[in-house]
């Protein structure tokens, strides 16, 4: 894949944006799924960057985290130990998540709001069909405790749903504004 130094740059800082939105406004201190703005941020790097930059720019912060960087929400904070983490799936949910919506949203240049909100949802639904049966195999598996499906469902993503949809809503509102502003400046490419 090569990149422009203008395409590098974009990368970057959404990277930047994602380990930033990681580590403020997260809710739900000790249990196993904390709330957080990370997934708007994803949303984001999809929307304005496209499908194949925006999930460049969400690996790059994953593997920034892996490789021992303090920019994930829970502890240990980063490093290779962070994949036995129950919630790493949705970290690795998040790359198909900021592809899908760059996809969606590639298919036909529209840009009609709600486009925007069900390329969002789409994609967030993405980051549950990764996170959930991550979720479900590190703590039966790995941790075996009894867990079932069910369980994963009720901890990973029943409690997030409504707000990952109000996300969707803020994020198509923000990326709709984004790309509309770049557009009459003629800046977007």
């Amino acid at each position: 894949m090569k990149l422009t130094p203008k395409e590098i740059t974009r990368v970057a800082l959404f990277s930047s944006l994602i380990s930033l939105s990681s580590l403020i406004l997260k809710f739900g201190g000790d249990i196993l799924v904390p709330f957080s703005i990370l997934p708007l941020m994803v949303m984001l790097a999809g929307a304005v960057l496209g499908s194949r930059m925006g999930a460049l720019s969400v690996a790059v912060y994953v593997l920034i985290g892996l490789a021992g960087a303090p920019v994930f929400a829970k502890p240990p904070f980063g490093g290779i130990v962070y994949v036995l983490q129950p919630t790493f799936g949705f970290l690795f949910g998040f790359i198909p998540m900021a592809y899908v919506i760059g996809k969606l949203l590639e298919v036909n240049n529209s840009r009609h709001f709600l486009r925007f909100v069900g390329a969002m949802a789409v994609g967030t639904l993405v980051m549950y069909l990764v996170g959930i049966p991550y979720l479900y195999g590190i703590v039966k598996i790995y941790f075996g405790k009894p867990f079932s499906l069910w369980n994963a469902l009720q901890i990973g993503m029943l409690p997030f749903i409504g707000l990952d949809m109000l996300k969707a809503v803020i994020a198509g509102f923000v990326a709709k504004t984004i790309l509309d502003r770049l557009d009459q400046q003629g800046s977007i490419k």
